[in-house]
């Protein structure tokens, strides 16, 4: 037999049960230890994910040389206040092919505008379509060869977005594959992945390419460089036949002449500053000096520009991380950027010198392209690079935003081969700034410089590069 009657408490009060209402619903708020409601939902997930843009209902009335392109009014009133006024060559020439709808490929150098040429168009489209994605997909995507090249587009995009309903998300090896995998549940418009990281998120069923109409590859000479080719073809198996792609390279290596023939379909192509030349703004030179002297020289270099951002390259990780430690021994104020350090410690290393904790930035050739810092002033090749495209991007760094720039190279007897090299993708010789030019290299120069100009009586043997030194770091460090 059921007693219905509610049996009293140790007080003497009845206990509510059946039908009656707990009691956190009558009114007063259950307690729990510490004070606070206990959260009935995963609000630590809620947390991590970005709070939603505010949306710009009014379309604004403007007439810019942005709109006149096709650029969509609530896309170009943002560009003035970041101090974008008038298109750059390579917006010029790539906009309003890109409005119309068709594939590009781009040859041009990084610090011409690139981002805007691919990310204007791609906003305007995107805010024509007037409906939130599907879970897990992305509407855009764009690919980047780096965690830092991935972030700076990140960040032009939102800027170029604000006030719209557009949601651009960033994954990256180095942080959360959890965090990442949350937040790709809701879908995106756009998408900016290195290839690595949206490999393993595919392979996790977070996100589906099925639905992505517009596809970017920036600087995917360098994508090349390291390695990315496998994973790009994977990734183009998964997108749709009939969407808009876009191919941004510094150089043409015969690799990617075949990349842009399976990836793009009747383009239009467009070239601005021919591959190989550095910005005219740039004040280059070349120090010659022993591999031994080089850090008391560089030393010496930035003790006569303490308040400037400098930014110092070096060829291996394990070097990188040895000369930062030595320059902060003798007192700079340094931060390092290498493939040993993880996502957070790279932004928190640019976060600092783009604030100017830090004025001096070492780094391998991660960071030679996607760090956009109007503010840094030298450029120092501590280590020349093994491929002398690398030089141009590296001191493309400085000069940027109509600034003036200073790149200075360090040069060590081992290291003429790859001078030359250089010298000779630029087509040009750098000038001499200090040091006791060597034998070798001055008898290079003699005999009409590294391009074999007309009246070289041994063109011929000016054409061949030759044989490198070894260098005298063990194999395991000579990889960056």
């Amino acid at each position: 037999m059921t007693n219905e009657t509610p049996r009293p408490n140790r007080s003497g009060k009845p206990r509510f049960q059946g039908d009656h209402k707990p009691r956190g619903e009558q009114g007063a708020k259950p307690q729990f230890r510490g004070g606070n409601a206990k959260p009935t939902t995963n609000h630590r997930r809620h947390r991590e994910e970005p709070e939603e843009k505010f949306i710009r209902r009014a379309i604004p009335d403007i007439d810019t040389p942005f709109t006149r392109m096709g650029i969509d009014a609530r896309v170009a009133v943002n560009l003035p206040p970041m101090g974008i006024e008038a298109p750059s060559p390579i917006q010029e020439k790539s906009i309003p092919g890109i409005v119309a709808g068709r594939d590009l490929l781009g040859l041009a150098q990084t610090g011409t505008g690139k981002t805007a040429a691919f990310g204007l168009p791609m906003l305007t489209r995107l805010l024509n379509i007037g409906r939130k994605p599907e879970p897990k997909t992305c509407r855009a995507l764009i690919l980047a060869p780096t965690r830092e090249l991935a972030t700076q587009i990140a960040e032009n995009i939102d800027a170029y977005a604000a006030g719209t309903a557009i949601r651009q998300f960033r994954v990256v090896g180095g942080a959360s594959i959890n965090v990442q995998t949350m937040r790709m549940e809701r879908g995106v418009d756009v998408l900016i992945a290195t290839p690595g990281r949206l490999i393993d998120l595919i392979e996790r069923g977070a996100v589906d390419l099925s639905q992505t109409k517009y596809l970017v590859l920036d600087e995917a000479d360098q994508m090349l460089d390291i390695g990315f080719i496998h994973a790009l073809r994977r990734i183009a198996k998964m997108l749709p036949r009939d969407r808009q792609t876009l191919l941004f390279s510094a150089t043409m290596p015969k690799l990617m002449e075949e990349l842009a023939e399976s990836y793009l379909s009747d383009p239009l192509k467009v070239a601005v500053n021919p591959p190989g030349q550095a910005a005219a703004k740039i004040d280059q030179g070349v120090h010659f000096v022993t591999q031994g002297d080089k850090a008391t020289l560089l030393a010496e270099y930035l003790g006569k520009h303490r308040d400037e951002l400098a930014i110092v390259f070096g060829r291996t990780k394990h070097g990188c991380e040895k000369l930062s430690k030595l320059l902060e021994k003798w007192g700079f104020k340094v931060a390092s950027i290498h493939g040993n350090k993880s996502q957070g410690q790279r932004e928190r290393a640019l976060s600092g010198f783009r604030a100017g904790e830090t004025k001096v930035l070492v780094a391998t050739d991660v960071a030679a392209r996607g760090i956009d810092i109007p503010e840094v002033a030298h450029i120092y090749n501590y280590d020349l690079p093994n491929v002398p495209e690398n030089y141009v991007h590296r001191i493309g760094r400085t000069a940027r935003a109509g600034r003036d720039g200073r790149a200075i190279a360090f040069c060590a007897p081992a290291e003429i081969g790859e001078l030359r090299a250089i010298e000779k993708a630029m087509k040009s010789q750098i000038p001499v700034v200090g040091g006791e030019v060597p034998f070798e290299a001055s008898k290079i120069r003699e005999r009409g410089g590294p391009a074999g100009r007309p009246g070289n009586n041994n063109a011929q043997g000016a054409r061949k590069r030759p044989a490198r030194r070894p260098s005298r770091a063990p194999k395991s460090v000579q990889r960056d």
